[in-house]
């Protein structure tokens, strides 16, 4: 029976009480721990942090930063000691900057690649960021693009990516980045397809993802973004006062894209963020979110997470992924 470890990430990007801070809470409310009634699962308390601050920070310049440092060296921290005591650690809750936590920590054993799926690339540098928020700028932060300038603990365990340990599914912001002449990680060659590409084939690109990541890294990181879906289909995402870019993907097509690739095997553990309970009174959509989640577990090999990750490159192809 594979190990499930929940790390439930109680942080808000931008500082405030609830929202994404309250989403580990509220998918737990919502039958999170009964979805996995097929595992072996490990709960300890959510992660205690800094109360949120809005303010812009000395060392990142980014906003709510006692939290951030606090909680990137706590996922850290956890996710690593369960892959180290063969558990699948499931983080939950908070937004994209838990992978600042997550693979950095990952690397201390040796090179992990991460298969990024969501709505952005999240490479906004930190000198044109508007408002500070650091899930904005996470991806370019892991690959040296940004973040030069930084100081303090964080900064010296970036860079922690490589540009082929990366691939990228679902994609739509090309509008706005174009507003701040962010360029596309796609023409850097970065592996890359946007959310019309994926919704066409979400099984085959899937594959084809995790056949790219294991020619880098044979155990990967799996990271979903739920502003990856189409907000008509998942509105509690984004903030209350802003209009959410249109178009992404639906919850079938993002359900296949994920069975798919956990189940080409070598998935380390999986990150899940974006939901915002605040906007979800009923508890509608964190119920779909759970429904993804057992969907979404169930694909996963019966080895998973056994044993002490080995980190070596590939050249075979596995469980039947083939490239597209």
């Amino acid at each position: 029976m594979v190990a499930v470890e929940l790390v439930g990430v109680p942080f808000d990007g931008y500082g405030r009480s609830g929202h994404q801070a309250a989403a580990a809470a509220a998918l737990r409310g919502s039958g999170l721990g009964a979805a996995l009634a097929a595992f072996e699962v490990v709960e300890r308390d959510d992660m205690v942090l800094p109360t949120g601050s809005p303010e812009r920070g000395t060392q990142t310049s980014l906003i709510n930063e006692p939290a951030l440092l606090a909680m990137t060296e706590e996922v850290g921290s956890r996710v690593t000691t369960a892959v180290t005591d063969g558990r699948f650690p499931l983080v939950y809750g908070a937004d994209c900057t838990t992978l600042l936590g997550t693979i950095p920590a990952l690397r201390a054993d040796g090179p992990v690649s991460v298969l990024f799926v969501d709505g952005h690339e999240d490479t906004m540098p930190l000198d044109v960021s508007e408002d500070g928020e650091a899930a904005n700028t996470e991806i370019g932060l892991l690959l040296g693009l940004s973040g030069h300038l930084m100081k303090g603990p964080l900064s010296e365990r970036l860079p922690a990516l490589g540009r082929d340990e990366l691939a990228l599914l679902g994609p739509r912001d090309g509008g706005w980045r174009q507003q701040f002449n962010v360029g596309s990680l796609r023409d850097s060659g970065v592996w890359m397809r946007d959310w019309q590409e994926v919704a066409a084939a979400p099984e085959d690109l899937a594959r084809s993802a995790v056949d790219h990541l294991k020619k880098s890294a044979r155990r990967w990181w799996l990271h979903v973004d739920l502003d990856v879906l189409d907000p008509e289909q998942f509105p509690a995402q984004g903030l209350p006062d802003v209009a959410d870019e249109p178009h992404g993907l639906t919850w079938d097509q993002l359900t296949r894209a994920l069975t798919a690739a956990v189940a080409c095997g070598g998935c380390l553990g999986w990150s899940l963020a974006i939901y915002d309970p605040d906007q979800d009174p009923d508890r509608s959509d964190a119920q779909r979110i759970v429904r993804l989640v057992a969907d979404t577990m169930a694909a996963l090999p019966a080895t998973a997470g056994r044993g002490r990750p080995i980190f070596r490159p590939s050249r075979k192809r596995s469980n039947g992924c083939s490239p597209n």
